[in-house]
């Protein structure tokens, strides 16, 4: 299965490949902004395994989310970079004298050692089963264009691998540029019939796999380089592919420039470069957030990057292995922010080995709940080290109010006026976090938060008739209750 053929010979349409163009038709009628009606929530390898995650440790994540998150709405179990590796790397990116691991149309499959089931030659297609088995769905990261390895002639392949489904070869495909600096194992790919004859073939295979979820990497960088003719080839092999597979493009920033572009072509897309345990990283993603407000939409989702929480980089990229280096407080805010803003939620930690209290961040309903029900998200207001975001909840329940307060040192109140909320009388709120009712408000809501804390809130109008049995004073508790 993985050594390469001899003797190139040219690949033509078969009826099933004619078959799976019929179920692309359908899948291509539907807006795919329906595959992520709401925030894609699930687990990725990056924070934890890095470039070496194995098929066992991807079972074991895929074991805890089955039995302990399903039913909160946590489903995408996804192998991050370099699944093809033999011989990857532990605590440091491995860059230098890759096993890189070519079927023979010139497309990386997985690493046989690391993923004993793919050795088989059906790839990815058993490990995505078990996921599937377990009500959950997989997904995978690719690279941005083509195998270096692939683009290539020998004695034995002239004109490169043939390109699956087509009459071209690997060698056929123009490319314009040499990948990812930080990582050569790819060529990028030109806008051609042959770019998007090998791009078509990649998402076919994926689909064989029963591939929910592609993270596509080295799309948009540091350097503001956003690459729209590669975009626009993979969401056009998506649409062929006859599976409705999420396309999430990183690793960002995106270029605000280039947001009705990254809208109409994907779900989610990252609103900045890698996020770690550090309250540096965090503290940006607030205007970053703010600035990409008003793209969101259903099915297109800025995405704020992975959640580094719990057990993270036993054989990770940045550190050694740890429990998250974000205070609880801290940890609180990130939920909160991302939340409040529809981010995506990927946990980037190991499942099974975290801490009892990560656990329990991430399996509160009911602030999952504002990530994935609210609407018309929205910064209230930003003074200094205090910053407020609203939503509204659904079915006209109420608003949900978010409170930060980023100050360095001290606990401070954080006030929000409830007009500015739009409620011209009695409100009750709910702290969320805590599950506990906080009584009946009027005027003013003034929580104290913590430094580097956050609190989310439910406020509810109170009806007239329980209102005018009350006594209301200032922003204090109901008092007086009948």
């Amino acid at each position: 299965m993985f050594k390469p053929l001899l003797r190139p010979t040219r690949f033509y349409l078969t009826i099933g490949h004619l078959l799976l163009m019929v179920g692309a038709a359908a899948a291509a009628a539907t807006d795919f902004g329906q595959w992520a009606a709401t925030p894609p929530m699930g687990w990725n390898s990056w924070d934890v395994y890095g470039s070496s995650v194995t098929e066992a440790e991807v079972k074991a994540n895929t074991d805890y989310m089955a039995q302990n998150l399903k039913q909160l709405g946590w489903e995408y179990v996804t192998v991050d970079i370099r699944w093809t590796d033999q011989a990857p790397g532990a605590h440091s990116y491995k860059i230098a004298n890759p096993v890189l691991t070519l079927d023979n149309n010139g497309r990386f499959v997985p690493a046989p050692n690391r993923f004993p089931s793919s050795a088989s030659g059906d790839g990815f297609k058993p490990l995505a089963g078990y996921v599937h088995a377990a009500g959950l769905k997989f997904g995978i990261h690719i690279m941005r264009g083509m195998p270096k390895l692939a683009h290539v002639a020998t004695d034995a392949l002239l004109k490169g691998y043939p390109i699956a489904g087509s009459s071209y070869f690997t060698l056929d495909v123009p490319t314009v540029s040499n990948g990812a600096w930080w990582l050569p194992d790819m060529v990028g790919i030109a806008k051609s019939e042959a770019g998007q004859a090998y791009y078509d073939s990649l998402f076919r295979l994926y689909a064989s796999w029963g591939v929910d979820f592609v993270k596509v990497d080295d799309l948009d960088t540091t350097a503001g380089v956003y690459y729209q003719d590669e975009i626009d080839m993979i969401r056009a092999a998506i649409d062929k592919s006859g599976r409705p597979i999420v396309f999430s493009a990183s690793p960002g920033p995106v270029p605000l420039k280039d947001a009705d572009h990254i809208c109409r072509q994907a779900n989610m897309w990252r609103v900045a470069n890698d996020f770690w345990d550090r309250w540096t990283d965090l503290v940006p993603q607030f205007e970053r957030l703010n600035q990409w407000n008003s793209y969101r939409s259903a099915g297109h989702w800025p995405d704020a990057d992975m959640l580094p929480l719990g057990h993270i980089a036993i054989r990770g990229e940045v550190g050694g292995d740890r429990m998250s280096k974000l205070s609880h407080d801290e940890q609180r805010t990130l939920m909160t922010l991302w939340c409040i803003a529809r981010s995506p939620l990927i946990f980037g930690g190991d499942l099974p080995t975290s801490d009892d209290w990560t656990k329990s961040l991430i399996a509160n309903a009911e602030v999952i709940a504002v990530d994935q029900r609210s609407s018309d998200n929205r910064q209230l207001f930003r003074a200094g080290d205090k910053v407020s975001w609203i939503a509204e909840a659904p079915d006209g329940k109420g608003k949900y109010l978010a409170l930060f307060n980023l100050n360095d040192t001290d606990a401070v109140q954080v006030a929000a006026k409830l007009s500015d909320l739009g409620f011209g009388g009695d409100v009750t709120i709910r702290d969320l976090w805590s599950h506990q009712d906080l009584g009946a408000f009027s005027g003013e809501f003034s929580p104290e938060i913590a430094s580097h804390g956050a609190g989310m809130y439910l406020i509810a109008p109170v009806p007239e008739a329980r209102s005018s049995n009350h006594s209301i004073i200032g922003n204090g508790v109901l008092i007086g209750a009948n």
